[in-house]
């Protein structure tokens, strides 16, 4: 059984600067080192930025039906180089 959202908690919102903050309880943290916080009436809603991996991006990608050009057209041949 998957553990309760935690209850709600009063805290308290203080300045940082030239900015208004809150200290969030370790009960309410969130995953990584970004967020996303948007509004909705006077409610803040603050969601953690997933990082997406590498390959559920390129799982995402449609395959190219272009022809790559010959980049080695028009050169001259390669030489033996003994090194």
């Amino acid at each position: 059984m998957p553990d309760a959202a935690p209850r709600p908690r009063q805290v308290r919102l203080f300045r940082n600067n030239r900015s208004q903050a809150i200290r969030i309880p370790v009960e309410f943290e969130l995953p990584g080192t970004e967020a996303v916080i948007s509004r909705d009436g006077d409610r803040l809603i603050i969601a953690p930025v997933h990082q997406s991996k590498l390959l559920d991006l390129l799982a995402g990608w449609q395959p190219l039906d272009d022809e790559f050009p010959d980049v080695d057209a028009g050169l001259p041949p390669l030489r033996d180089v003994t090194l």
